[in-house]
Formats: structure tokens, C-alpha cells, sequence
């Protein structure tokens, strides 16, 4: 019998990476909806991950936390979905996953908090400059069709994700290459069903906080 997949997660937080990458392999998969101040920082949950976040996988006994990390996984998990580079090919693969995992995520979140890095220190930080971050995705996101060569990653989904949300809350430049890498990942059936669920699932907890 195949093992149970359990994704943990709220419609209004990384978790929705994770669903993409649920879809896009296929694999059937139960979720458990979290809150934020909530279930999310109960026993229970503090027992999958114990710094209360989200989003988090358990595959039978295996229980995977941090977006890229899901991402990297589900694709080793279900090979049939052909979501990873054959093993001698996973340089580009591996090298712009944990470059938005890393780098790309340091550099937009300082931005947003309205925290600049010292020019004198940009070598003692692992993103540098936020401009020397763009100018980098803009060269990973126009060297191929997708960003680990010419078919759709794992490492797509968690960039992907990246440059939607920063072009949609403008935390990311509009730059035209951003803007044309996207438009090759938006219609994807996997991505247009995953967005459906977790917005049904948002307007839920909206109201329901309404009451």
C-alpha cells in the first residue's frame, strides 16, 4: 500500500509552493489546514515542525519541512513525473533551487524591511546586493526555457513562485525577462488547480474571521 502524504499548510503563506508541487507530480495527498496562532504552534503540530511554521510534508514515516527542500523531495518521491534532471545533469537544477532559497530570498526580504546592506559589507553576506541578486536571476531566467534547461523542474516551481509573488506585491523589479519567464509557468493546469484550492481555502478563513 502506498504511504499516506500529508501536506500541512494555510492558503496565505509558502504552503503554496508546496501545492503546486503536489499537483504538478500527481501523487493523491491529504491536506491538514493550519492557522497561524492556532494548531500551528500546538503540540501536535510543533511535533512535524518545530519552529511552528508551514509548509511541511509527512510521506509515511519521512516528514519534510522548507519550501525548496518539499520541492527537491516530491520530485525524488515520484519520479514518474519527470520533475528533476537526470542525476549527471542537476547542476543548473540544484544551483538556482538554493540560489531563490538562499541569496534571492535573503536580498527581497532585507529590501521589504527596509534594510540595506553596507556597500563595505557585501562580501560577509550570502546575497550581496540586491542588484547583483536581479541582475543574476535575470541571466538564470534568459540563459533557457526554464531555469535548469529546455523542460519544466521542480526548481521552476520554487522560482517560479518566487517571481510571481515579487511581481504581483512589487518586491521584485518588473523586469521584462522576469515577466516572460513567468508567463511560460502561469498556465500550467497544475498551478491554475493549486491556486484554486488554496484561494477557496482563503476566502474561507476570511470570512470565517469575519464571524
Amino acid at each position: 500500500m502506498a504511504e499516506e502524504l500529508v501536506f500541512y499548510s494555510n492558503p496565505m503563506s509558502r504552503g503554496r509552493i508546496a501545492r503546486w508541487m503536489l499537483e504538478e507530480t500527481g501523487a493523491p495527498y491529504r491536506t491538514e489546514w493550519l492557522t497561524f496562532e492556532g494548531s500551528m504552534k500546538a503540540a501536535d503540530y510543533l511535533s512535524v515542525n518545530p519552529m511552528g511554521k508551514v509548509p511541511a510534508i509527512r510521506h509515511g514515516k519521512t516528514v519534510v519541512t522548507e519550501a525548496a527542500a518539499i520541492c527537491a523531495y516530491l520530485a525524488d518521491a515520484f519520479p514518474e513525473a519527470n520533475l528533476a534532471p537526470p542525476t549527471d545533469q542537476r547542476g543548473d537544477y540544484y544551483r538556482w533551487l538554493f540560489f531563490a532559497a538562499g541569496p534571492l530570498e535573503m536580498a527581497v526580504s532585507l529590501k521589504a524591511f527596509g534594510l540595506a546592506v553596507p556597500k563595505e559589507r557585501e562580501r560577509s553576506i550570502g546575497c550581496g546586493s540586491y542588484e547583483s541578486v536581479m541582475d543574476t536571476l535575470s541571466h538564470a531566467v534568459t540563459r533557457q526555457s526554464y531555469i535548469a534547461g529546455d523542460r519544466f523542474t521542480a526548481a521552476d516551481v520554487y522560482v517560479g513562485s518566487h517571481i510571481s509573488w515579487g511581481l504581483q506585491f512589487g518586491s521584485l523589479e518588473a523586469r521584462p525577462e522576469f515577466q516572460a519567464y513567468w508567463g511560460r509557468l502561469k498556465d500550467r493546469p497544475a498551478y491554475i488547480k493549486a491556486t484554486a484550492i488554496d484561494d477557496e481555502e482563503m476566502h474561507r478563513q476570511l470570512e470565517a474571521m469575519k464571524t
